[in-house]
């Protein structure tokens, strides 16, 4: 197969001029210099074209590919498809990749681009080659999901149909067997030596849960093994993936699939509002961040996606429905733990990363799913005052100081940032507001 002539800059697309100009308008040219310097870092420096025709992205400081990060890190360009095959071809080659991934081993997160043995830890449970980590997290099979239905609507594109529909099956399989992890599924996972959100307890079995109808993830989206079993808006961001899923399936008249596709997002829907919500003293009725349907449930958000902040981005949950607004509320206050204000900034962070470090994801995040302008480009102003001067995103920085940050070069927060600048920009993709066409909304 043919290599696509893969861009290594976006500078003369004309979606990012128009963009560029309009954030001119609003009085900072940082605004635009910087979106287009996080495109084009993400363009030149993690893609790696494989002989087969698709494409290897690292994460950015990591020299592995994980899949949910290569999705969000190609999310911006959707925005950008229009008359440029180039970039159509490379979301593509991305997209293969992933398929083949997932193919290969559906619980792995992360990969090397070749059977180098290379990983995090080489005393894992795992010893394949390809497998950079396999730290099974529900997201990891659900974001290649959502950028391939994304990737067909922006772009009329069917060449990566059949391949996306296998996916599909693969994941729902995974996402059936894990509804009853206790009983039927096979995964562990144990590393040696490390923190314990490193590993599983429970001999890599994880904390034991009953059956509620959601599907069990051992890890959260930043990589921490979860408290609780149930990851509730990684629930939700797979049964949004179901929905894209389905229609893809009615596109090709697969009517099985489509079914089957959204039968499941329906239960993991339907259980999630039953077993993961509960009423909290301030904000009422609201989101757990994880339950184990043994009437346990940890009360708190993380910077990473898919969060419950994010569930407008990641889980068609309209951002006016009120049970997110109340889980919002509560994400952006004292309540949530990994919440921090300082003289810096205030945000979002995570158990992730040290006490008192806010992302650039979070902050990000916030803007994408306000309905308020004003806060969308307060949220730019704070990521350009908070890069240390570096002119890139980090994954985190102290609440009060900048300049003490974790991983100097973390494309995904470099995606992010671009995905709100052009959102500022009128210039975005993802449909936030309506909630009229919003399914499964509380």
């Amino acid at each position: 197969m043919r290599h696509p002539d893969f861009p290594t800059t976006v500078e003369d697309n004309p979606i990012v001029q128009r963009a560029v100009h309009r954030l001119d308008d609003l009085g900072d040219p940082r605004f635009g210099r910087t979106l287009v310097r996080c495109l084009d870092d993400t363009l030149a420096r993690t893609i790696r074209p494989m002989p087969d025709g698709s494409a290897f992205v690292v994460t950015g400081d990591i020299p592995a590919m994980w899949l949910r990060d290569s999705s969000t890190q190609m999310m911006p360009y959707l925005a950008l498809l229009q008359d440029d095959i180039g970039l159509q071809d490379l979301v593509l080659a991305v997209l293969r990749r992933q398929f083949q991934q997932i193919a290969h081993d559906p619980y792995a997160n992360a990969f090397n681009a070749e059977p180098s043995g290379q990983a995090h830890a080489p005393d894992d449970l795992c010893e394949d080659p390809w497998v950079w980590e396999e730290k099974y997290e529900v997201d990891s099979l659900a974001f290649p999901l959502l950028l391939a239905h994304r990737f067909w609507a922006a772009s009329g594109r069917t060449d990566h149909l059949p391949q996306a529909l296998h996916t599909a099956r693969t994941a729902i399989a995974v996402w059936r067997t894990e509804q009853d992890h206790e009983d039927l599924s096979a995964y562990r996972f144990v590393r040696h030596g490390g923190p314990p959100s490193d590993t599983l307890p429970n001999e890599g079995r994880g904390t034991p849960v009953g059956r509620t109808g959601m599907t069990w993830s051992g890890f959260r989206p930043s990589d921490d093994a979860c408290r609780y079993g149930y990851n509730i808006p990684a629930n939700l961001c797979a049964a949004a993936a179901l929905d894209g899923t389905a229609e893809l399936a009615h596109h090709v008249h697969d009517a099985e699939l489509a079914q089957e596709a959204a039968q499941l997002a329906a239960e993991l829907r339907a259980a999630t509002v039953k077993h993961g919500t509960v009423q909290h003293p301030e904000f009422g009725s609201i989101y757990a961040y994880e339950v184990d349907g043994k009437g346990n449930a940890l009360l708190m958000d993380d910077a990473n996606m898919p969060g419950l902040l994010s569930l407008p981005l990641v889980a068609n949950v309209a951002s006016t429905d009120p049970l997110y607004l109340a889980t919002r509320r509560f994400a952006l206050s004292p309540a949530n733990p990994t919440w921090y204000r300082g003289e810096a900034a205030e945000g979002i962070g995570s158990p992730h990363t040290p006490d008192g470090h806010i992302w650039p994801i979070g902050i990000a995040v916030q803007g994408l799913t306000s309905n308020n302008m004003s806060e969308r480009i307060t949220a730019l102003h704070t990521l350009l005052s908070t890069d240390a001067g570096t002119g890139a995103m980090h994954e985190s920085f102290h609440k009060d100081d900048p300049h003490r940050f974790t991983r100097p070069w973390f494309s995904w927060a470099n995606a992010m940032y671009a995905e709100l600048a052009l959102d500022v920009a009128g210039l975005g993709t993802r449909p936030l507001w309506d909630s009229a066409a919003t399914p499964g909304t509380a």
